[in-house]
């Protein structure tokens, strides 16, 4: 998780964009204890859901494809509105910092 989080703010500081939140999707949203790390060690909110996001993609990149959405943004609402995700917050951030500290002190090979 703490490479997950270095890498995640290597890539914000270099789009000059800190993402408010991660989106999960597919069998991993189903570990509580993942996604809770998940959002503890990169400092974000993970909202975590639906579990068949892959199949799920696949049917709204075909509708896309023959216009039964108008874009993606209609199938992002149509999602969100038809599952269930659960948010999770971050809550024990300090450990993870000194973490992050640590690997980046690490000389590099």
């Amino acid at each position: 998780m703490t490479k997950t989080a270095l890498e995640l703010d290597a890539l914000a500081a270099v789009t000059d964009d800190r993402p408010e939140s991660i989106n999960l999707g597919g069998g991993g949203v189903r570990n509580d204890l993942f996604c809770q790390l998940l959002a503890d060690a990169t400092d974000r909110p993970v909202v975590a859901g639906p579990v068949e996001a892959t199949a799920i993609g696949n049917l709204l990149t075909q509708a896309l494809a023959v216009d039964t959405l108008p874009d993606l943004a209609a199938g992002r609402r149509l999602v969100a509105s038809a599952f269930e995700t659960t948010r999770y917050e971050p809550t024990d951030t300090g450990e993870w910092e000194r973490a992050k500290e640590r690997l980046t002190d690490l000389p590099s090979a």
